[in-house]
C-alpha cells in the first residue's frame, strides 16, 4: 500500500482552460494516507471519477503532480503505479471460469502455486462464489459477474491502492449491504488502502473512515461521517449528507442575531464582512415543536410517517423547511417551530462561518 499526495493537481478536459470554471477538477492538495478506507462522494459530473482516474494513472493531469511515498508518479502507468480498480460494469474474461479469472492477475506476476490457491480460495469466500468457481463467467447474472470484478481487485496483495469507481451499480440491495461489510471486514484485516467512489451517501458513510465530499469540481471538504453530519463546513455538505438534508435559510445578520422572516435568531458567530449572501443551517433533528406560541409560524405543507418518526415539511417565510418529530407527534393547525440555537450553522457565501471568523 502507499501514501498517495497530490501536488495542486488541477485537470480540464479542454485544450488551454482560461478561467477556473473550464476545470473539470479545481487546484487540490491532500493527502490519502498508507492504509485509509476512503470514500469520494458527490453528485454525477462532480469530478469524483476524473480524481480517481488521476490517481490511477488512466488519466495525466493538465497541473500539478502526484506522489506515491514521496516519489512523483504522474507521468507512469496504470501498471507502473500498481493500481487495482474495480469499475461500475463488470471487466471479465467471460470464457474463463470465476476462478481462472481470479487467478489471472496472480499468474500473470508470477506467484507461486500454493499462493495463488490460497488466495483465490479466500476471494471466493469474500464474495461468496465458492459453489460457482468452475463456472465460465458468461452463465453468470450481472451482479455475479461483478463480484468477480471486485475479486480481481482484492486478491492481489501487492497493490499501492484499490479504486472502486461506483462497483455496486448493478448489485440488488441486499448484495450490496453484503459486499460493503466484507470490503470494510478486508481493510480492518489486511490495512489496503481502499478508495470508493460513490453518489450514494450510505454506501459512502457505512464504507469509509473518512469521506471525500465534492462539488462542481471541488473538495468541499474531508472528514468522518460524524464530522461532516455534525459540522458541514459548506451548505452543500450539509444539504447532501443526511436524510432529509440540512435546512438552509436565507437570512439577514446584525451582530449576534440573525433575522428570519421577521424573526430573530441568536447566532454562536457575527457575520464576516463583503458576504454576498448569509444563510442559517439547521438539521431538521434540532428543529422542534414550540409549545404556547414561543416560537416561529410555519405553514404546513406535508407530513411523512416513515414509521420512527415523521417529518415536518413546512414553508418559512417562503423557504421550506424541514422538522423530524418523534412517531405519534400530533402537528397542529398552526404549528410554530423552535430552531435549536446550539445547533445553528451560518454561512457565509455557502461557507461556514467558524468562531473568530466574523469580521
Amino acid at each position: 500500500m502507499a501514501r498517495i499526495e497530490f501536488d495542486k493537481i488541477r485537470h480540464a478536459y479542454m485544450a488551454n482552460p482560461k478561467s477556473e470554471a473550464d476545470y473539470a477538477l479545481k487546484e487540490l492538495s491532500m493527502t490519502w494516507e498508507d492504509g485509509g478506507a476512503y470514500a469520494l462522494l458527490g453528485p454525477s459530473g462532480c469530478g469524483k471519477t476524473t480524481l480517481l482516474n488521476i490517481i490511477s494513472g488512466l488519466l495525466q493531469p493538465s497541473e500539478g503532480k502526484i506522489l506515491f511515498d514521496g516519489k512523483d508518479v504522474t507521468g507512469l502507468s496504470t501498471q507502473e503505479r500498481n493500481i487495482a480498480q474495480v469499475f461500475q460494469f463488470p471487466v471479465i474474461y467471460d470464457t474463463m471460469t470465476v476462478r481462472q479469472n481470479l487467478e489471472f492477475p496472480l499468474r500473470n506476476r508470477n506467484v507461486p502455486r500454493d499462493e495463488i490457491a490460497r488466495r483465490v480460495n479466500d476471494t471466493l469466500e469474500i464474495i461468496d462464489l465458492k459453489d460457482k468457481a468452475d463456472r465460465r463467467a458468461r452463465r453468470l447474472t450481472a451482479d455475479e459477474k461483478q463480484k468477480i470484478s471486485l475479486g480481481r481487485g482484492l486478491v492481489r496483495s501487492d497493490v499501492n491502492a484499490i479504486l472502486f469507481d461506483e462497483p455496486l451499480t448493478v448489485i440488488d440491495p441486499h448484495m450490496k449491504w453484503v459486499l460493503r461489510s466484507k470490503l470494510k471486514e478486508l481493510h480492518q484485516r489486511f490495512a489496503f488502502t481502499m478508495i470508493y467512489v460513490t453518489h450514494d451517501q450510505t454506501e459512502a458513510l457505512t464504507f469509509a473512515d473518512k469521506v471525500v465530499v465534492m462539488y462542481e469540481g471541488e473538495v468541499v471538504q474531508t472528514g468522518t461521517p460524524a464530522e461532516l453530519f455534525n459540522n458541514p463546513k459548506h451548505t452543500f455538505v450539509g444539504y447532501f449528507i443526511g436524510s432529509p438534508g440540512m435546512n438552509v435559510l436565507p437570512c439577514a445578520v446584525e451582530g449576534d442575531r440573525a433575522h428570519v422572516g421577521g424573526h430573530e435568531i441568536a447566532l454562536p458567530v457575527g457575520a464576516p464582512s463583503g458576504a454576498s449572501k448569509l444563510e442559517l443551517g439547521i438539521r431538521p433533528e434540532f428543529v422542534t415543536l414550540a409549545k404556547n406560541g414561543t416560537g416561529i409560524p410555519v405553514s404546513v405543507k406535508r407530513v411523512e410517517d416513515i414509521g420512527r418518526f415523521r417529518i415536518l415539511h413546512a414553508d418559512l417565510a417562503g423557504t421550506d423547511i424541514a422538522a423530524t418529530l418523534p412517531e405519534g407527534t400530533e402537528v397542529p393547525a398552526d404549528p410554530q417551530v423552535i430552531l435549536q440555537p446550539a445547533n445553528v450553522n451560518l454561512y457565509a457565501d455557502s461557507w461556514l462561518v467558524e468562531k473568530g471568523g466574523a469580521a
